[in-house]
């Protein structure tokens, strides 16, 4: 109950660290430009002791990067705080641990060029932006070797033309890296790109920036959401909160925004140790998701990546938080339990 109850103060004023809340600018870019990059600094935001060398070279192996707006959301003093677990470097990381590689899901065994992934029959996935607004400690791609794939116009050239040698292909999944870091313009060029081929009907973005950045849900970006649609394109939104305490304050109403645009809202969690892998908190994440009308889409096991080793929940344990969450949660409320396995062309259900 203990992380739950952390979700109860919905505006985060009590435990939230007051120069992370007032030093946060409105802009979305001057937002980022104020992020969190020294552990130090947000240990020190936080009340807690200074980093070890150990955490410090994990942080030179994989830099941190936080927004204010999210470290305002953690407890202040709390070494064990959900959020501040998912992106503080720690020593575990430096740790090699068997069958924790650098490519886990096959990303590159599924490249069809630099940046452009083609793992599922009808869809494409395209690495659309080179960085994140936030590191998240056990991301997946954390390996990945961006500075190979192409950025901006190339980027869009290159998948285009790739997309409108294949009619198979009726969605394309943005990704990254965070596609709405890209500036609106860049993302107008995508949908109207895509637009102009005659079989592709869905435009799927992936992002992690309205739970982190929620100043980037501006009115600039829900025009280009509502210009896509008008283009003809069907845009899906896939959005990634692992804990109900991010779902707070700026992040709801940034939540409130998009679906208000009328693009359909879909989660994706990751069955975190230490973060949510009770019932309580997952039963809390689910419920919170659909009162915002984010649908809770997928309930991830972690990828083998290498220094990640440290959230790994056993699959029998995630079962039995499933079986439970299926007893209490109607059913639009309970999420998918899937994994991801190299080579197959779908994911694979775990429950």
């Amino acid at each position: 109950m203990h992380e739950v109850q952390h979700a109860a103060n919905t505006e985060g004023s009590q435990s939230a660290p007051q120069g992370a809340l007032q030093s946060a600018p409105q802009g979305w870019q001057s937002a980022l430009r104020v992020a969190f990059r020294d552990v130090g600094a947000l240990l020190r935001a936080l009340g807690l002791p200074p980093a070890a060398a150990a955490e410090r070279l994990a942080a030179e192996r994989f830099p941190l990067v936080v927004p204010r707006s999210f470290v305002a959301r953690m407890r202040r003093g709390d070494p064990d705080d959900p959020l501040l677990r998912q992106v503080l470097p720690v020593a575990a990381e430096t740790a090699r641990v068997p069958g924790f590689v650098a490519d886990p899901v096959g990303d590159l065994a599924a490249a069809r060029s630099p940046g452009l992934l083609h793992k599922y029959d009808g869809r494409v996935l395209v690495v659309a932006a080179p960085s994140c607004a936030v590191h998240c400690r056990y991301c997946f791609r954390r390996h990945f070797p961006y500075e190979s794939a192409p950025r901006g116009t190339d980027a869009c050239d290159a998948a285009c033309e790739y997309v409108r040698g294949d009619d198979s292909i009726h969605e394309v999944i943005l990704s990254g890296g965070d596609p709405l870091l890209l500036g609106d313009r860049v993302l107008l060029r995508w949908s109207a790109r895509l637009a102009a081929v005659p079989h592709v009907t869905r435009l799927r973005i992936h992002t992690r920036l309205p739970i982190v950045l929620p100043s980037r849900v501006d009115e600039g970006l829900c025009g280009w959401l509502r210009a896509t649609r008008g283009l003809g394109l069907t845009p899906w939104l896939v959005v990634h909160a692992n804990h109900p305490a991010e779902l707070v304050g700026d992040c709801a109403d940034a939540l409130g925004r998009l679906v208000d645009c009328g693009v359909p809202v879909l989660n994706q969690a990751v069955l975190l140790r230490g973060v949510n892998d009770d019932e309580e908190t997952l039963a809390a994440l689910c419920e919170r998701l659909v009162d915002l009308r984010v649908s809770p889409y997928y309930l991830h096991q972690l990828d083998a990546v290498a220094g990640a080793a440290h959230f790994r929940v056993a699959e029998e344990r995630g079962r039995e938080l499933l079986a439970a969450l299926r007893r209490r949660l109607p059913g639009h409320a309970l999420p998918r339990y899937v994994r991801e396995d190299a080579g197959r062309p779908h994911k694979t259900p775990i429950v």
